[in-house]
């Protein structure tokens, strides 16, 4: 028997708003498998192995438009959208290693009160602007999501006035 879930039960299972499952909808990126008699959003494991594929390509950076394209064309396996946050997730580890280890560098020299010669200021400050940048521009893309969708939502809302 297929087994369904309702898409506040996605919701709790996810982490995603339902506001969210269901702008997904809208947009014609994430359509539930089939509805009650009532209309209600039903969702299969289909539909879960779509969902986690949409998130994955957003946390590669993916706007949703691309996400969408790139679902929709199937250039990608979902098994190497897999491969691909993982490949994200070693380089984001890598720059983190290396923030640690420059700031271990600095703290031991610190600790034994070794000057600190400027290569060791400018290995730290270059290892800490990579993870800064990362993290700045995985923010502005959220900001922009967030914007986009606010600017949908009042647009719609302008229209519904009218």
């Amino acid at each position: 028997m297929k087994r369904y879930w309702k898409v506040g039960e996605l919701s709790k299972l996810t982490g995603l708003t339902i506001r969210t499952l269901r702008f997904y909808d809208q947009i014609g990126l994430f359509s539930p498998s089939a509805l009650t008699e009532s209309g209600h959003r039903l969702y299969d494991e289909s539909d879960l192995s779509r969902l986690q594929q949409i998130l994955s390509l957003k946390e590669l950076g993916l706007s949703l438009e691309e996400v969408k394209a790139v679902l929709t064309g199937e250039q990608f396996s979902p098994l190497e959208i897999v491969h691909l946050q993982m490949d994200r997730i070693k380089e984001q580890m890598k720059a983190q290693q290396k923030l640690l280890e420059q700031l271990q560098h600095v703290s031991k020299r610190m600790q034994g009160k070794a000057p600190l010669a400027a290569k060791d200021f400018t290995e730290l400050l270059q290892a800490m602007k990579t993870s800064h940048e990362k993290l700045v521009i995985e923010r502005r893309t959220s900001w922009e999501y967030r914007l986009d969708m606010l600017g949908e939502f009042l647009e719609h809302n302008k229209e519904d006035q009218s």
